[in-house]
Parts: C-alpha cells; structure tokens; sequence
C-alpha cells in the first residue's frame, strides 16, 4: 500500500484551499493508497485519475463540493471520503441554463 506522508513522501494530491472539501489527484490514484493533505488522511476507494478529484470528507447529498475556496457543485448523494469526485455524483451549478430564473 503506497503512503504519501505530507513530509517525506512526494506528493500526490493538492487541495487548492483550507477549506475544500475535495483535492486533486496530481498521478493516478489505486485503490488503498493513503494520501494526507493538510493534516487530513484518506485512503483511496476507487481508481482516481490524474486531474480528477478525491473527497477528503464527507460531503452529503446536496451539499457543496468545495474546491478553490468555493462551491463547484452539489453532491448528488452522499460522497464518502477517498471516493472519486467527478461528473457521475457532482452536479454543477455555474453556467447551467436550465437553473436561470
């Protein structure tokens, strides 16, 4: 089982701010890794690849996915930490026509 300790290992993910909830996956990420950012350890569920995002809590369905400080999305259902954070359980809420009012 590989380990990223945040001291002496290289690193593996980025969060872009203390208050994400979610970081990116700077390689491949495989199952069973244990990746630590900002003091907070997850250990990878699924297969994550390179760019794509990890929860590094909890997130509960409809609550925001939180990456650069600020909301990128709602959680389509609950999201346990170490899963992939993508398209199939994120909906975004920038952009989208179909939320105008």
């Amino acid at each position: 089982m590989a380990v990223s300790d945040e001291k002496t290992a290289p690193r593996v993910v980025q969060r872009m701010s203390p208050t994400d909830n979610v970081a990116t996956a700077l390689r491949q990420l495989e199952p069973g890794m244990r990746v630590t950012v900002g003091g907070v350890a997850v250990t990878v569920v699924s297969q994550i690849p390179f760019g794509h995002k990890i929860a590094l809590s909890a997130i509960a369905a409809g609550s925001p996915v939180l990456k650069y400080g600020e909301a990128i999305g709602l959680a389509r259902d609950g999201i346990a930490p170490g899963e992939h954070v993508h398209t199939h359980n994120v909906d975004s809420q920038r952009g989208r026509g179909d939320l105008q009012q």
